[in-house]
């Protein structure tokens, strides 16, 4: 196998956390690895509502943290909340600086739009519902300007390399004419979240958890895995992965009706405002109780649709619906994963060396419930924090290193029959007789296919949502609906596990 050395971070992913990162690292050399061309495959470009900060004159970065911590269901750590909406205002005026074309107000400042469970309109947007590609664009630009940064565009994570002390001094990198070994000054995973490994998802279906898997073996703790969220408004119209149906929609009026008409959460005008843990769920009844769901914005947008939010209203016309006169059908799908690798808000984990960002990580701020448009702030602005804190990390070794064998390669059948098992057992509603078979199930494919990135992350979320006999945020168990008075982590040791704890 090739090696190639680094002196300086290697950043694998693409999106807006790991570019963030790549910029910040300056003027340290970095690579930037992408399975893909930049904007490709990058859960980043596919977000539509914004960027969550206290920009508007009737708000601050401590309302901010409270409707975060509300929306957490307790497991929010509040240091963390308070070092992300405090880096708010100036992340959405940075990446407003790098070209990010933010929607302005009539005198000049940031148009925001009111999202669930936000108590002030605070999300900065870009033409309504196209906020994320151009955010990644100018970030795009700014990386390909860049003299320090390079980039490999058709590389995939095959494992982390470690030095004998357990630091992380590189990864194998699969690239199109053979894997490398790539030593580097540290590791930053911005890899992304684990949405490909549902069925029913709105996120590309490359994400497959590869990061959060190799994390784990490489020694890191995991935290809080089991919470995944849901979106309640992801169209319904036959597509993989799922078109959305952007919250701010929601924010603009539209209500969430049954195929009869009826209100699926009542008739109060912020009924289908409340967090996204409590809308899936309404979404989900309705739809196993064959009353369907559908999101009607006739009467709050109407007309002004095709300019209010293009991008919605264009995936609803591939599909033959016309949302100014019919409602668009919607379900509950995997959207963002609040669990990942353990790490600080500068992107440190557990093993030195390795940093993690984005989706792939688990910092606090989201808790059991992520609140609407925070997971861009997050990405850039820990991306930032974690690109000039890996850029302090000392030269790789020139000695002995322990490189891993590479992650296995699952079959298109074997990932379908994954998909299926997570999005059926791991879903919106869960239970303990569906999880344990889902553990078999993921069990016999590792041991028949070996170990796979998809399938560790699978086994390590299912065995989190076994652990946790309780009904919290975004996890809800049928057979334990009720919360626990005290809320606590899950916390993953490192590989070969998984030994699941509660930590406070």
């Amino acid at each position: 196998m090739r090696r190639y050395v680094h002196d300086g971070p290697l950043v694998i992913g693409g999106g807006l956390a790991g570019l963030s990162a790549a910029l910040e690292a300056a003027p340290r050399p970095v690579l930037v690895v992408s399975p893909t061309p930049l904007l490709q495959a990058s859960a980043t470009a596919w977000a539509q509502g914004g960027v969550a900060a206290a920009v508007g004159a009737d708000d601050a970065p401590a309302l901010h943290a409270a409707d975060t911590r509300a929306a957490g269901a307790g497991l929010v750590e509040a240091d963390a909340v308070d070092a992300l909406t405090g880096d708010g205002p100036a992340t959405v005026a940075w990446l407003a600086a790098l070209g990010a074309p933010f929607d302005r107000d009539a005198g000049g400042g940031f148009a925001v739009s009111l999202e669930a469970a936000h108590s002030r309109a605070r999300v900065a947007r870009v033409g309504g519902d196209g906020a994320g590609r151009a955010v990644l664009s100018a970030l795009v630009a700014a990386v390909r300007g860049a003299l320090h940064v390079t980039a490999w565009e058709d590389g995939r994570l095959g494992g982390l390399i470690t030095a004998p002390d357990g630091r992380v001094v590189g990864a194998v990198i699969r690239r199109a004419d053979g894997p490398v070994q790539v030593l580097a000054s540290s590791v930053v995973l911005a890899t992304g979240g684990v949405g490909g490994l549902f069925a029913e998802t709105t996120t590309p279906t490359a994400l497959l958890g590869e990061g959060l898997a190799a994390a784990w073996r490489a020694g890191a703790e995991v935290l809080d895995p089991e919470f995944m969220q849901f979106h309640p408004t992801a169209m319904d119209v036959g597509l993989d992965p799922m078109p959305l149906a952007t919250e701010a929609l929601r924010g603009e009026g539209a209500r969430l009706i049954d195929r009869h008409g009826a209100f699926l959460l009542g008739p109060a005008p912020d009924a289908d405002l409340k967090s996204r843990d409590v809308v899936a769920r309404a979404v989900h009844r309705a739809r196993a109780d064959g009353r369907g769901a559908l999101l009607d914005a006739r009467t709050a947008i109407g007309a002004h649709f095709p300019e209010a939010f293009p991008a919605v209203f264009a995936a609803c016309l591939r599909a033959g619906i016309d949302p100014r006169e019919t409602p668009i059908p919607v379900a509950a799908a995997a959207h963002y994963h609040m669990g990942g690798i353990a790490a600080g808000v500068d992107g440190r984990t557990t093993v030195p060396g390795l940093f993690a960002v984005g989706e792939c990580a688990a910092t606090g701020v989201h808790g059991a419930n992520r609140l609407a448009s925070n997971s861009l702030l997050e990405a850039a602005a820990f991306g930032r924090r974690a690109g000039s804190a890996a850029a302090t990390e000392p030269s790789p070794p020139t000695g002995r290193t322990a490189v891993p064998g590479l992650m296995a390669e699952l079959p298109g059948d074997v990932l379908a029959r994954v998909r299926r098992i997570m999005s059926d057992r791991m879903g919106v509603v869960r239970d303990g007789v569906g999880l344990r078979s889902a553990r078999t199930e993921i069990l016999d494919l590792i041991a028949r296919h070996g170990p796979a990135g998809p399938l560790d992350a699978a086994r390590l979320m299912i065995e989190a949502a076994l652990a946790r006999e309780e009904s919290r945020g975004g996890h809800y168990r049928s057979d334990f609906p009720e919360t626990l008075p005290v809320a606590r982590h899950s916390r993953i040791a490192g590989f070969p596990g998984p030994m699941v704890r509660a930590a406070a």
